[in-house]
């Protein structure tokens, strides 16, 4: 059948973008439809998507238009200038930043994998504050009605929802009013440290905590930080930083804490095998592959207690949940896995239901049960 694949934009790597090549792994052949598409921001990414055919929107010609990700979000008609006459289903790979489900789908059957409705027009944090002023505030919900409106008439466009995690279930429920499917997104690591078969090492021999992946507000870092600080352990921290937030961090930082910048797949598996424990303390999370990664190399998480990460991390057994976004509740996880025997065995057999081969084939299945 003929597939059509519509993504948000392509600026960043990450969770969302590994669905979106796994999609393109099922349908290797089939074009990508985005507003832009900024492989010079990629980092060591870049070269997943030089030999896709991507068709970008009219925002491709603007200056300047790295700086244009989020104004552009006032524009969601940008998704309806494409011809997919042509086409028999269309998949849109929603990540929240806009409003894609507003595609003319002509006759096509149209699908809708969504990461998560839009946070910043339901109250979720985001990655830049906009609430921090009063004309920001002022003008971001005069703005944000406006555009949630548009978002529910885009979802009721939509012939099937799937939802990346029960949570994700649950908000399309409440904002659209429509009922998804889960089908778990892919954790790559998990397929390729299955099919190495190699021995997971011990996590006794390793001196560091491991934190990082979008280096956005939501994600709390600062309190991973501030743990590190007072604590004095050893903790490296991965990923590319959000509005400057990095540099906040940065700024904080003990004499204990090592940032790494972004990194390649080779670079986080030997972060992930080298690690004691990874810390997530990240708000509202929508799904969460980070902590799937570390589990599949046996090692615990330690985790807010809220949101996706509830579905992938089992407290007492793969890692252990905090329960306030503070220094002191962390801490005081921290020191309870310390406590805790984790088993590797459990973390990796846990961290196998999220293969990526699993994921190719229930989406695939799904599409031929509805076309």
């Amino acid at each position: 059948m003929k597939v059509a694949l519509v993504h948000d934009y392509i600026k960043e790597y990450g969770g969302a973008e590994r669905v979106l090549e796994a999609l393109h792994e099922i349908w290797p052949t089939t074009p990508v439809y985005t507003s832009v598409y900024l492989p010079e921001f990629l980092g060591p990414h870049q070269r997943r998507f030089k030999d896709w055919k991507i068709i970008t929107s009219i925002f491709q010609n603007l200056p300047f238009k790295e700086k244009m990700i989020s104004p552009m979000r006032i524009f969601p008609l940008i998704f309806q200038n494409w011809d997919f006459s042509k086409y028999e289903v269309i998949i849109v790979s929603a990540t929240g930043a806009y409003i894609p489900n507003l595609i003319n789908k002509q006759r096509a059957l149209h699908i809708c994998y969504c990461h998560t409705p839009p946070r910043y027009l339901y109250g979720y944090p985001t990655a830049r504050n906009w609430r921090k002023t009063f004309f920001g505030r002022v003008a971001g919900e005069l703005i944000n009605h406006k555009l949630r409106l548009t978002d529910f008439e885009g979802a009721q466009r939509v012939d099937y929802f799937i939802a990346n995690s029960n949570e994700i279930r649950k908000r399309i429920k409440k904002f659209y009013r429509r009922e998804a499917s889960v089908i778990y997104p892919p954790v790559e690591m998990v397929d390729k440290i299955k099919n190495n078969k190699k021995q997971i090492t011990n996590n006794k021999n390793k001196n560091y905590y491991l934190a990082g992946g979008r280096l956005a507000r939501a994600k709390h870092i600062d309190l991973a930080i501030a743990a590190a600080n007072e604590m004095k352990f050893n903790l490296k921290i991965f990923g590319k930083g959000f509005a400057g937030y990095d540099r906040e961090l940065k700024s904080m930082a003990g004499p204990t804490v090592q940032f790494v910048g972004e990194v390649g797949d080779d670079e986080l598996k030997d972060l992930y095998e080298n690690c004691r424990v990874l810390i997530y303390p990240s708000e509202f999370e929508d799904f969460g592959i980070m902590p799937i990664e570390a589990q599949i190399f046996g090692k615990p998480v330690i985790a807010f207690r809220q949101g996706g990460v509830l579905e992938s991390v089992i407290e007492g057994k793969t890692g252990i949940f905090f329960d306030e976004l503070s220094v002191d509740s962390l801490v005081t996880a921290i020191k309870k896995l310390e406590k805790t025997k984790i088993l590797e065995e459990d973390c990796i057999k846990n961290a196998q239901k999220f293969s990526k081969e699993r994921f190719k084939k229930e989406m695939l299945q799904f599409v031929e049960r509805h076309a």
